[in-house]
């Protein structure tokens, strides 16, 4: 049963508001404290020095998580950033004053606590607490530990209550930091330069995607906020920054799934006189780096048992092979669309007249492969319609020089060798516009005709490759605040 706020009693609230008083009366305000620790509870755990009779004195700050009364004396449990550490609190140490302030405690507060450390019969490292600091009174009760915070959208409405509760969320957006950060590190070591680009653009392109509006009230006109890292970071390969990278929010006014959410965030980098095949070496040893570099792991398990083993092979599949392997059909690809229809209908799919070509072989590949490509395996040479930005095939010209890295059962990195000629540039977004009913982008062409030169671009989905990385179940879990309904 979840812990809501309408499940907080009156009473409850009302203790707690009287011991604040309490203490204001005595002349203490538990909010103005300047308690400065100098240990967090891993370090100070760290600190113990075994089998000596000195130990360190530690200074520690954290929430009271567990608090065990045994009349003069009390063992209490304390979180911070990093983890717990256990503080014995004696009233032959603290003095009667301060150690019956102690008693009033209640789970939530914060507390600073200074004292040296000895280990407990239970072999559990523990500050002898010589001295405590009240520094935050918490008004309102914890969830209880057990039940206390289990309904998915509550965790996410009241974060911070799941973060505080729950071990395996705080794991979790710590490890999200780090993939960051290791992001970072290892295109930084590859001499990767690090921009900004615009959220308000005029024309929201580099995707195809429904736009967020908003209104500019100083420049009296509307921006679409970006679908889409991408054509910004190609303009600066035009001016010569030859690698560049950008960690940044896109925005889609579309909808939500497990693996997809409105607002979002992207890694999406670009490297000159590269290709896709170069886009391969370099997302396989990022990948690589953070499982094992950054969190110590080269394998991952599934929901359903199988292992993803990140230092073995890693496969390469045609799109148009996997396809035709799928509807068991090795000329699928010349059939009439109304004999795919057809087919892809007995395979349980929806599809009617009013879909194109591609996308009804794109409809096959998106629900019965896809989800089923557990191991890494980079799927590549798609069909032209599905991306604009990209070089053709120069033995197919109805495919392009990407490939999409599928992992798990969902798309982690599409890369493509980035087209660069303008003229070809504007006749695949004139057809797109046709179709889309797209704006397309005068600015970025022009930008083109001043030369860009061959390069290799690649996207990653910060929240998807957390997910991966961190066995998640849902995007919601990675995202520190998802959009809810009302």
């Amino acid at each position: 049963m979840s812990s809501k706020l309408s499940d907080i009693s009156h009473d409850q609230l009302a203790v707690r508001r009287q011991k604040l008083t309490d203490l204001r009366d005595q002349g203490i305000d538990p909010f103005r404290s300047a308690f400065s620790p100098e240990h967090t509870a891993v370090s100070a755990v760290k600190a113990y020095v075994g089998d000596s009779e000195e130990q360190p004195r530690v200074s520690v700050a954290g929430r009271l998580k567990f608090i065990r009364k045994m009349g003069k004396a009390q063992f209490v449990k304390m979180q911070d950033q990093t983890g717990v550490i256990q503080a014995y609190v004696r009233i032959d140490a603290l003095g009667e004053e301060a150690y019956g302030n102690f008693k009033k405690l209640d789970t939530g507060d914060i507390i600073g606590v200074e004292g040296s450390l000895f280990k407990t019969k239970t072999g559990e490292i523990t500050i002898r607490a010589e001295r405590y600091e009240m520094i935050s009174k918490a008004l309102r009760p914890l969830p209880e530990k057990f039940h206390g915070l289990t309904d998915q959208e509550q965790r996410i409405r009241q974060r911070h209550l799941d973060l505080i509760m729950n071990p395996d969320s705080r794991e979790r957006f710590f490890n999200r930091s780090r993939i960051v950060s290791g992001i970072r590190r290892f295109l930084e070591d590859r001499d990767f330069l690090e921009v900004e680009t615009p959220v308000f653009q005029n024309v929201a392109g580099g995707a195809a995607a429904k736009p967020f509006v908003t209104h500019h009230n100083t420049l009296d006109r509307d921006f679409s906020l970006r679908i889409s890292l991408e054509l910004y970071l190609k303009r600066l390969l035009v001016g010569g920054f030859d690698r560049v990278f950008e960690i940044g929010r896109n925005f889609r006014n579309e909808g939500i799934s497990r693996r997809h959410n409105p607002e979002f965030t992207m890694l999406e980098l670009y490297q000159a006189y590269s290709d896709y095949r170069g886009m391969m070496e370099l997302i396989q040893s990022l990948i690589r780096f953070l499982a094992r570099d950054v969190l110590g792991n080269d394998e991952i398990k599934m929901p359903d048992g199988e292992v993803i083993d990140f230092m073995g092979e890693w496969r390469e599949a045609r799109y148009k092979d996997l396809v035709c392997e799928k509807v068991d059909n090795p000329d699928w690809f010349e059939l009439p669309k109304s004999e795919k229809i057809e087919r892809v209908k007995e395979l349980g799919l929806e599809v009617d007249d009013g879909f194109e070509d591609y996308e009804v072989s794109n409809e096959v590949f998106g629900k019965l492969i896809e989800p089923n490509l557990i191991q890494p395996t980079f799927v590549t040479h798609l069909p032209k319609e599905l991306c604009p930005l990209a070089k053709i095939t120069l033995d197919d010209p109805t495919t392009i020089d990407v490939f999409e890295l599928c992992i798990g059962g969902m798309e982690i990195a599409p890369a493509y060798s980035e087209q660069n000629d303008p003229d070809m540039q504007r006749k695949m977004f004139e057809k797109q516009a046709g179709e889309e009913i797209q704006n397309i982008d005068e600015d970025f062409l022009e930008t083109l005709e001043y030369g860009m030169p061959s390069a290799g671009g690649l996207g990653m989905g910060i929240d998807r490759i957390t997910i991966l990385l961190t066995e998640a179940e849902n995007i919601r879990d990675v995202i520190l605040y998802p959009q809810l309904r009302s």
